[in-house]
């Protein structure tokens, strides 16, 4: 294993590149990482990567997200090398020193900046978090088939995003009024794609309005941008979603209507349920502006326990931390989290942990939320399952059942895991444990409970089911056999993780896994109740 000081041959290849100066290519590795195999034959050949990261669209393009647990145990600033990654194409070998935006449209004095340029106007930092359109589109995907690939719930991240206001540049140019047609701002990016380069455009109001804090971002966490997050220069808007923030950022124009760009058409909308690819193609669905996703829907998701983990039931009274994130859109703050053991019926809250919120009041950050509860009373839960949902300070909630949509984006049900009883290797009194399973893994892979066939027994006569964890357990993903781009038959209901088949599951009645649990904990004495 290589120490942060030894050298990266990998990289020293790839200095030589055409377009990467050494400098640069070093800059560019801080994790020591390398040039990841599976990229050594694609055009992004020349960009480390950490070896971590869940690829859900084969080797290329490059879309990726964090194991969950793994991006939650990295707090709340997201390192940029876990950070989700959404690219369209090849990642674009972009110079600082030569790099350059180009201003114009609606404006009296259009010009062109350079790096050093946005670097010695006034600047503002803040974090933020940014979330992909797509996040846990998966679950959208086993329900019906989308057009989009299987984001699982790790599409977000936080960091602290340095820039120049987008307004002081508008102003330095002379952004005419929305009377003189200066109503939209578009936004183009050096990515070539199929279709043009990569681009969309948001309100010239948002763009002007001080407190909504959009900026022409240059550095994350602290340092300069990696090239998949936009190196040299990208946008953000807070409280957006990811799609709209244009990475490698090359022109902004005003203009009088809606960005003309056919990224801002076939991408990021929401579509009514009815309505499938063949319809909307026919009917001119994409160009309807009602059905544009801008603003974050409220969401929120599970990561301890983890899909796959085991505990056991040895010490009932001891408690365990049920833990997650939630996020909200346009700057409203997440007010509570509940979490329910009891299908719904009742909730408890949760503990939040947030980010300062900027001066205007607005919270462009995600929080973090956590649950401590005795082992014992997740007990009632096998053959059911835990669930969280949000709420924010419009009092927006996340719904029951899913919506499904033919992007899959917004996809922000209440997140269910189901509860199994397992034997616990751990479990040296009772021998009995339970282990927890997410609705879906991220990836073309199989695994999660929403690809299991549904059992149709009556209500009160369903056995419980000794059925064993992944094999791994809760590193699951060290056991998956494909890393290949989406494929309809590793998904199939049913279908086994490995060529082993399917693990054999042992079958006891309710009452019989009941009599061999740990007794509940003696009730405190009564000098000590609350």
């Amino acid at each position: 294993k290589r120490t942060r000081s030894s050298p990266i041959p990998r990289v020293a290849a790839a200095m030589a590149k055409p377009g990467v100066d050494p400098a640069t290519a070093s800059f560019f590795d801080q994790g020591n990482f390398g040039i990841d195999p599976r990229d050594a034959d694609t055009p992004d050949n020349w960009v480390p990567r950490h070896p971590d990261l869940v690829r859900l669209t084969g080797r290329h393009p490059f879309n990726v997200e964090p194991p969950l647990e793994q991006l939650m145990e990295a707090g709340m600033i997201t390192p940029p090398a876990i950070h989700f990654v959404r690219d369209h194409g090849a990642v674009p070998k972009c110079d600082w020193d030569t790099h350059t935006v180009k201003v114009s449209g609606f404006v009296s004095k259009p010009f062109s900046f350079t790096m050093a340029e946005l670097e010695s106007w006034p600047t503002i930092s803040f974090p933020c978090t940014l979330t992909c359109a797509g996040n846990r589109r998966k679950e959208q995907n086993m329900t019906k088939q989308t057009v989009g690939f299987n984001w699982g719930a790790a599409a977000t991240s936080c960091s602290v995003w340095k820039g120049v206001p987008l307004r002081y540049i508008l102003e330095k140019a002379g952004v005419k009024t929305k009377g003189e047609g200066a109503k939209h701002v578009s936004f183009v990016g050096a990515d070539k794609l199929p279709n043009g380069y990569y681009g969309t455009s948001c309100p010239v109001d948002l763009a002007m309005d001080p407190l909504s804090d959009v900026i022409i971002a240059y550095e994350q966490n602290g340092k300069r941008l990696m090239p998949d997050h936009g190196y040299p220069v990208r946008l953000i808007i807070p409280g957006w979603i990811g799609g709209r923030m244009v990475k490698w950022l090359t022109e902004i124009t005003i203009t009088e209507k809606e960005s003309d760009n056919y990224y801002h058409f076939f991408d990021n909308r929401i579509l009514p349920p009815q309505v499938d690819k063949e319809r909307a193609d026919k009917e001119g669905w994409w160009y309807k502006p009602e059905y544009l996703f801008n603003e974050l829907n409220i969401n929120s998701a599970i990561s301890s326990p983890a899909h796959g983990e085991v505990i056991s039931l040895d010490n009932g009274a001891k408690p365990y931390t049920i833990q997650g994130y939630a996020y909200s859109g346009g700057g409203r703050k997440v007010t509570r989290v509940e979490v329910s053991i009891d299908g719904g019926k009742t909730w408890e809250l949760s503990e939040l942990t947030h980010l300062p919120a900027r001066e205007s009041g607005k919270m462009w950050c995600w929080c973090h939320w956590e649950l401590k509860m005795p082992v014992i009373n997740l007990l009632g839960c096998v053959g059911g399952d835990i669930r969280c949902r949000a709420w924010d300070e419009a009092s927006n909630s996340q719904p029951q059942h899913l919506t499904w949509n033919v992007m899959g984006m917004g996809n922000n049900p209440q997140f269910i895991m189901k509860v199994h009883a397992a034997s616990s290797p751990e479990s040296h009194v009772s021998g009995l444990g339970l282990w927890f399973e997410q609705p879906t893994i991220p990836g073309p892979g199989a695994g999660g409970w929403m690809i299991k066939p549904l059992e149709d027994k009556p209500l009160g006569t369903k056995p419980v089911e000794f059925k064993p964890p992944p094999p791994g357990g809760k590193n699951w993903r060290n056991a998956l056999t494909s890393n290949a781009a989406y494929s309809p038959l590793a998904m199939q209901k049913g279908a086994p993780v490995n060529s082993s088949g399917p693990p054999e599951v042992k079958v006891v009645s309710a009452a019989a896994f009941a009599a061999a649990a740990p007794p509940p904990p003696p009730p405190l004495p009564r000098q000590l109740l609350p």
